[in-house]
């Protein structure tokens, strides 16, 4: 059998009725972005007050405000994760790929004891992690993972 996880583009999600995101580790994430830019940022500026000996130029400093912004945004993939279901199934967005399953494809909405995300169990014994609904955000994952229960047991 073949897998139900398909493309994002490859199935129709219908009006979305569920949409959530982690609460905690965006906020991390976010005071994470700000520090490290500043933090580059700042040692952009005073590596050219005193002379420590090494020769800074400008383009160092440059490279360090460049080097802090990337750093800054790949903290800020954790923002990322999402969950979204509808009438036609539910999509899955972690930092990088998103995925979407149908509902007939999702055989059920797990929590494990222990784990650190939720996760749709799906054929052949394999699951899909939703990293939107984390352990960390206690309740609001549990309001989640029961919203995502009663609509797979609604559309399923």
């Amino acid at each position: 059998m073949t897998s139900p996880v398909v493309p994002p583009e490859g199935l129709d999600l219908g009006e979305v009725e569920l949409e959530v995101r982690p609460v905690r580790i965006r906020l991390v994430a976010w005071v994470l972005a700000v520090f490290l830019f500043a933090f580059f940022g700042a040692g952009a500026l005073l590596v050219f007050v005193e002379s420590s000996g090494f020769n800074f130029r400008p383009a160092d400093q440059v490279a360090m405000v460049v080097l802090g912004t990337i750093l800054a945004g790949c903290a800020l993939l954790f923002t990322r994760p999402r969950l979204r279901a509808g009438p036609g199934g539910v999509e899955v967005r972690a930092t990088i790929l998103t995925r979407r399953v149908p509902w007939s494809g999702i055989l059920a909405v797990s929590f494990p004891d222990g784990a650190q995300f939720a996760r749709l169990e799906l054929p052949d014994d394999e699951y899909l992690t939703i990293s939107a609904l984390q352990a960390v955000d206690r309740g609001h994952a549990a309001r989640g993972v029961s919203a995502l229960r009663k609509l797979h047991a609604q559309y399923h």
